[in-house]
């Protein structure tokens, strides 16, 4: 009972922080709104509020279940918060890919083929985050049927324990297809990633070599906040890669393993809304106009 309550409270708070960045970092852009936004500062408020229903979702589960308060919870609790996170997890790894392609584009030489890609405003990126919604509640369409809260449920029927809510067990038909579906679709976006961090690493590659043969020739040169985003969205790109894939194999040993390992099992909770906390301090820390922005309001 006592590790329980350790564990929710630790659990509240970095929760809570996750929510205090990300609203954060939500309130810088919207300052942004009195000027004309990027399509990367769209983006990112798109990733901020995904952060935010990721914490809200993830973190109200845990809360519950750590306090033992079974009876804040029913069958629609479960179904709404359950569903609303694997959408939010869907989208996180959607936006972090869709922000790599869209900063690679933005600091393409303007005689690439790539530039002609380029938004010509923010808000022609507003038809593809909708699509990445429709995407996710698609893929994720099955879990509705298939929650229950513990309540409503014999101890006999019960599959998987996910605290309060289980998952009964389902078709393996249908398992298996929305499993392929979520794994074409991790590993699209990822794909999709890899290639725009490399095209960014390599073109900020150029850009370095060139600033160095500046200071050479002792020439005056100013770094483009163009080059300083990239540096940032692949800061935060490695930061979904290492939260992501830790995540995996955590999942893969705690699914393998004979026995129950508390601290894993803690550590598993933490990597599941580990990005969603860390990523808006990253951007808190690489752009310092933050505060600026928030003190003037």
């Amino acid at each position: 009972m006592v590790l329980n309550l350790t564990k929710g409270t630790i659990f509240m708070f970095a929760t809570g922080l996750g929510i205090v960045g990300n609203i954060f970092v939500l309130k810088k852009y919207i300052c942004l709104f009195r000027s004309a936004v990027k399509s990367v500062e769209l983006i990112l408020i798109h990733l901020a509020i995904t952060n935010i229903i990721t914490l809200l979702t993830k973190g109200m589960i845990r809360t519950i279940s750590r306090f033992v308060l079974i009876n804040l919870m029913d069958d629609v609790g479960c179904k709404i918060l359950i569903y609303l996170n694997r959408v939010a997890r869907g989208l996180s790894i959607s936006a972090t890919s869709l922000l790599t392609v869209v900063q690679a584009i933005t600091i393409s030489p303007r005689t690439s083929r790539w530039r002609r890609l380029q938004p010509r405003s923010a808000w022609n990126i507003l038809p593809l985050l909708f699509f990445f919604w429709i995407l996710n509640s698609l893929i994720s369409m099955n879990l509705p049927f298939y929650i229950k809260h513990v309540n409503s449920l014999k101890t006999s029927n019960i599959s998987k324990n996910n605290d309060y809510c289980y998952f009964e067990s389902e078709n393996r038909i249908i398992r298996w297809i929305f499993i392929v579906l979520m794994v074409l679709r991790d590993a699209v976006f990822q794909g999709v990633m890899g290639w725009a961090s490399g095209y960014m690493v390599f073109l900020l590659h150029k850009h370095h070599q060139h600033v160095l043969y500046l200071q050479t020739s002792k020439l005056l040169y100013r770094t483009p906040p163009e080059m300083k985003a990239a540096q940032s969205v692949l800061l935060l790109m490695l930061c979904f890669l290492f939260f992501y894939w830790t995540d995996c194999f955590t999942s893969l040993y705690l699914t393998f393993s004979l026995g129950t390992n508390s601290i894993t099992n803690g550590l598993h909770e933490f990597l599941t809304i580990g990005y969603a906390i860390v990523s808006p301090f990253l951007q808190i820390h690489k752009e310092g106009h933050f505060t600026t922005c928030w003190f003037a309001q």
